[in-house]
């Protein structure tokens, strides 16, 4: 009688909460603007986050909302854009392409190892034993999480260890910035075409023992710059991007081509004093 009595009851209140719950979604229910359904068909199914926002349906709903404009979407061809902005009857809207850039240039033929790491191939797991094997404590370490991570396949390992971004296929979404160990993978804007390629936070000649291409603080940019354009922090130049940064000015005195200039193909262009790597194999280990 007593089990009885149990199911009975919680068999009440269940069927009470059900038609509660009925009644309060009736009466609670919003409909839905049906043109975020089309719009998110027109989007690119990347659920890259790039645009901001979480996936392609919360940036489909702030698009018919009127919160952001088509532009925002850095995978979408112009043609996508176009018939998205079309089909609300808004503007695309003017948007700079997010990328992902690399601060560091030292790839296994200028930059020495100093120990060698044996464990699983990643650099988050080198990084855990002593900071990885690279003399440079700033500098990549090589072993690829990047490449793997990048949904995309923009990022690729060259001959040297070192990853190579395609700003065609980047889509700024961020994953190679979680994964790197080191920080050295940071999302700017496709026109941010002078870059300092290096972390390394120590000043002097004495950095080139190892890394060949280490910024070596000469200050030599911060003084041909244009209006402030650069300054020191940390033994670092950094390019203040606010400031116009259309100028290859700062790179013509660097002697390790650590500050450069990145054209439109992606095409890494030193200044005429940095001195040309001119090693294919990897550098020997530094003595201990």
């Amino acid at each position: 009688m007593v089990v009885l009595t149990a199911v009975a009851t919680i068999g009440g209140l269940t069927f009470l909460l059900a038609t509660l719950l009925i009644l309060a979604e009736r009466r609670l229910h919003v409909e839905e603007d049906p043109r975020i359904d089309a719009v998110e068909e027109m989007l690119p199914h990347a659920n890259c986050g790039a645009c901001g926002y979480p996936g392609c349906r919360p940036f489909a709903q702030a698009l018919v909302e009127g919160a952001v404009a088509p532009g925002k979407c850095s995978v979408s061809s112009i043609e996508g854009l176009e018939e998205i902005a079309a089909y609300l009857g808004i503007a695309v809207g003017e948007q700079t392409r997010i990328v992902a850039r690399l601060a560091c240039a030292g790839g296994s033929n200028v930059a020495r190892s100093r120990a060698r790491y044996q464990g699983a191939p990643s650099c988050l797991a080198a990084s855990q034993v002593a900071g990885g094997g690279k003399s440079c404590a700033w500098g990549c370490l090589g072993f690829g999480d990047c490449e793997r991570v990048c949904t995309f396949s923009a990022i690729a390992m060259n001959s040297h260890d070192l990853p190579v971004v395609n700003s065609a296929a980047c889509t700024g979404c961020g994953d190679c910035v979680d994964i790197c160990p080191k920080d050295l993978f940071s999302l700017h804007g496709e026109d941010h075409r002078l870059w300092v390629a290096c972390k390394n936070l120590e000043r002097g000649d004495a950095v080139l023992a190892a890394c060949e291409v280490a910024c070596t603080a000469c200050e030599r940019c911060v003084q041909d710059a244009p209006g402030g354009l650069i300054s020191m922090r940390d033994n670092l130049p950094v390019i203040d991007y606010n400031r116009a940064h259309e100028t290859r000015v700062p790179i013509a005195r660097c002697p390790t081509g650590a500050i450069l200039w990145i054209d439109d193909a992606d095409t890494v262009v030193h200044g005429p004093a940095s001195k040309r790597p001119v090693r294919h194999s990897a550098l020997p280990r530094a003595p201990s």
